[in-house]
């Protein structure tokens, strides 16, 4: 399992496309740093690091079904 190494996060979100959500930043940075392109893996990452757990449980995202969920529709709202 990989730890997400949040002293790279800082460092990405910095030099990263400006966003709001820490959430959204967190998603690209897992995508970007780490290559990760299975939701699955996103999610069990994310689920395991105390930090990332708590931004899943403020959109309420309990599963890997509704990490996707999540990705769709911001996905779609971004056309």
């Amino acid at each position: 399992m990989i730890d997400i190494n949040w002293d790279e996060f800082k460092f990405f979100k910095q030099y990263s496309e400006k966003k709001d959500d820490n959430f959204e930043v967190l998603l690209d940075f897992l995508k970007s740093y780490y290559s990760m392109t299975n939701i699955k893996e996103m999610y069990e990452t994310m689920a395991n690091d105390d930090i990332a757990q708590m931004m899943l449980n403020k959109r309420d995202i309990c599963s890997v079904e509704d990490l996707e969920k999540h990705l769709f529709r911001n996905f779609n709202v971004a056309k």
